[in-house]
């Protein structure tokens, strides 16, 4: 009796094992932290290089800290400063150090605007005598302390004010700030969507000088969008938004000189009348700023040192290309000011040295390679630091090399994608490493020899949890469409069976520039990938013509037509997919959001013969609705290119639609608005094409909050399942085999 019952005790133990190992991915377990991996959370490389500070967030007393660790053992130091120990603040997201770190800014309350913009309550916490101030009584923008940690400027309804910590006098600047007007020191709206910028203000090395862009939007046409809330009556939220070809903000460049107490307005003697300021940044001399001039059309871009003291500009640098110049983050100063710049005039991005007077000591870096990311210049040893693609674009690797291009050495060891933050000595770097199979590893190196010192956080466990969940392996290979190699990955059910057919589900986005195929570790769509890997779906993802990370040529080969090359490459490869044994070529379906929602329109109605349906989120879906800075880098104006924008819209397609179509759009939507869908929906009601769709109150671009997201993907997967699966097919086999039943 007892051999029996240990029988059965071993016979249920190991069917839980492989009950375990074969769990299915669950939508709702996407989004409620199942697969979250750890990570590292505003980390900050101290002064002395030896130290790093971490924001740490305690779930027992909610309350946040800045923690000091030690670099060789990677144990706790001290706390610098926590909330428990401040009575204005309970909690704090974010923090800053002065630059010689006995100041730490600290913020709390933030509420966002835009993608990138937020307002906030701001604290001066004081290291050396533990006080704590307030910067402003209101919720501000962007304080920045200056280089001498004396004074934070920053942003208060659209003015921009200067508070001296040693007095605790603030001044106004600016006067002229109006809503949807005049803003001064802070970007307008697509300034900070395509520029990425919203501080526009920069101190002097001196701490006595505050150069700041202003923006006058008065002929910037307005949009308006309802935001329906819980209330009786809607409100409205009015912005400035030029569409492309309309009226931009006019933006000049002013100099406030605090011991003058007075502001000079730069001039330059540009070749264009129409511009954009997109970057600016003081030199290691304190009387001269740098600023990246780019003209309407975004394929001229000047590089101007201008004088603060005698108010003469001096252009240093020019960069031109037929298609558009991309604008560079990466200008680095070195002590004799002469500097580092990043540029694809030889086909690619590389990595450059100028002098001070802007004339060429050499190319850095050398090859049919892209480098991705610059992480800056260690003067000790001649080196510069940087990231690239040099092992194959879908992987990343950082590398050293000497300032004169010598001496190559790529430090990190594991294929994937490696990116680095370095100490501020450059003795170290804390390298982040993950892969299609391997969750985000963060170790810290040594920055002479890439060399593993420590294991800091390695993701063990998720790697453990999903050991007992179904999935699929992400397998990588190129598709040859249109005399191109494509980057490609295909995910397959777990059981797969190379006898059966299976519908194929493509996914992309296709932005110039962009990129979905890459060596990297999960996102919330490759856990929906996998889960509707085990639903019986092929996925496959093509980066086709206009994406990034394979040169200039590749990637402006779209220039002027949008939505052409693109497509006729996602419809090539769903055909050559569609030879395959197994997929079933009368299931190919297609989907995105954003740009691929605007792709997977078109590949909808152009690839009739293709594919089957298609899901739009948030799609563009024609590009004179679209902001002029992004628009025109790749369209120029709607005046000038009328067939770019029409030609490829899916708005010219209506009365291709064959298949099924959903299309999904936020109300609230500032970036890509709900105008896109709503003139897509009413055309394609008037030509009588039968549609689904879905509007997500008071959404932005992202459709998130709440249960949002959830319901927005059981959406999609009941939709896939509708009209891609075979769920038809065998409800009619079942309704076949009960007739059957009854007649017999």
């Amino acid at each position: 009796m007892h051999l029996h019952k240990y029988a059965l005790l071993v016979y249920l133990f190991i069917t839980s094992i492989i009950t375990a190992q074969d769990q299915p991915i669950a939508i709702q377990d996407i989004w409620n932290g199942t697969f979250r991996t750890e990570t590292m959370d505003v980390l900050h490389s101290m002064r002395n290089g030896q130290q790093y500070a971490v924001l740490n967030f305690d779930r027992s007393t909610r309350s946040t800290s800045v923690d000091i660790y030690d670099y060789k053992t990677l144990s706790k130091v001290k706390t610098l400063v926590s909330s428990e120990d401040i009575e204005a603040l309970k909690y704090f997201t974010d923090y800053t150090f002065s630059e010689d770190e006995s100041k730490v800014l600290l913020v709390t309350h933030e509420e966002p605007i835009y993608r990138r913009s937020t307002l906030g309550h701001y604290f001066v916490y004081d290291i050396r005598n533990e006080s704590t101030i307030p910067v402003a009584d209101e919720k501000i923008q962007e304080p920045t302390f200056s280089p001498d940690g004396n004074k934070v400027a920053y942003g208060y309804n659209n003015n921009l004010y200067i508070k001296d910590l040693r007095t605790g006098a603030s001044l106004k600047l600016t006067h002229d700030g109006e809503f949807n007007k005049i803003i001064n020191g802070i970007a307008d709206w697509v300034y900070e969507e395509e520029f990425a910028i919203v501080r526009a203000f920069e101190w002097n090395a001196d701490s006595d000088k505050l150069a700041f862009i202003r923006f006058d939007e008065s002929d910037v046409p307005e949009f308006s969008m309802d935001l329906y809330g819980t209330g009786l009556y809607p409100e409205q939220q009015v912005f400035k938004y030029p569409k492309a070809g309309e009226a931009n903000s006019k933006v000049s460049l002013h100099i406030y000189d605090l011991k003058e107490e007075t502001t000079k307005t730069v001039e330059v003697n540009k070749s264009y009348n129409d511009f954009y300021i997109p970057r600016m940044k003081w030199t290691n001399d304190p009387d001269i700023l740098s600023a990246q001039y780019l003209n309407r059309h975004q394929n001229a871009l000047d590089l101007w040192f201008i004088n603060a003291r005698s108010n003469s500009a001096k252009l240093a640098l020019e960069e031109r290309d037929k298609a558009y110049v991309k604008v560079t983050d990466d200008l680095t100063f070195l002590k004799d000011n002469s500097f580092i710049w990043t540029s694809e005039k030889d086909g690619y991005n590389h990595i450059y040295h100028y002098n001070s007077d802007g004339q060429l000591i050499n190319q850095i870096t050398k090859g049919n390679w892209e480098v991705t990311d610059y992480y800056g210049y260690d003067e000790k040893t001649n080196t510069i630091f940087y990231q690239s693609v040099e092992n194959g674009s879908i992987n990343r690797d950082v590398y050293a090399i000497k300032l004169n291009g010598r001496d190559k050495k790529r430090l990190t060891k594991s294929d994937g994608t490696n990116s680095a933050a370095f100490s501020a000595d450059y003795s170290y770097f804390i390298n982040t490493f993950s892969s299609a199979t391997t969750p985000p590893e963060f170790t810290l190196n040594s920055a002479a020899s890439g060399n593993l010192i420590k294991s800091i956080i390695d993701n063990d466990v998720l790697s453990q949890k999903l050991s007992n969940y179904k999935t699929s392996k992400k397998e990588f290979s190129t598709i040859h469409v249109n005399g191109y190699d494509l980057n490609m990955w295909m995910i397959k059910p777990s059981d797969f069976d190379d006898t059966k057919t299976y519908p194929l589900l493509m996914y992309q986005y296709s932005g110039p520039g962009s990129q979905e195929v890459s060596n990297q570790w999960n996102n919330s769509n490759d856990y929906w990938f996998q889960h509707l890997a085990q639903e019986g779906y092929i996925i496959a993802c093509v980066d086709g013509r206009g994406t990034g990370f394979k040169g200039a040529e590749f990637k402006k080969i779209t220039q002027n037509e949008l939505g052409k090359y693109e497509v006729e490459d996602q419809i090539a490869a769903a055909k050559k997919l569609g030879e395959l044994p197994y997929i079933d070529a009368s299931r190919i379906g297609i989907w995105g959001w954003s740009y691929g929602g605007f792709m997977s329109s078109n590949c909808l109605f152009k690839g009739n013969d293709v594919f089957k349906m298609a899901i739009a989120v948030a799609p563009v879906t024609s590009w004179r609705f679209y902001d002029t800075i992004y628009t025109e880098r790749y369209m120029s104006t709607p005046q000038e290119n009328p067939s770019g924008y029409d030609d490829n819209s899916p708005l010219s397609h209506i009365d291709k639609l064959k298949g099924d179509f959903l299309l999904v759009h936020g109300s609230a939507d500032d970036n890509v608005h709900l105008q896109n869908a709503m003139r897509l929906a009413e055309a394609l009601i008037q030509a009588d094409k039968p549609f689904d769709w879905a509007v997500y109150p008071d959404d932005n671009h992202g459709i998130y909050g709440g249960n949002t997201r959830l319901h927005l993907y059981k959406k999609m997967t009941r939709f896939i399942h509708e009209k891609l699966g075979d769920k038809r097919s065998k409800e009619h086999e079942e309704k076949v085999k009960s007739q059957s039943e009854l007649k017999g």
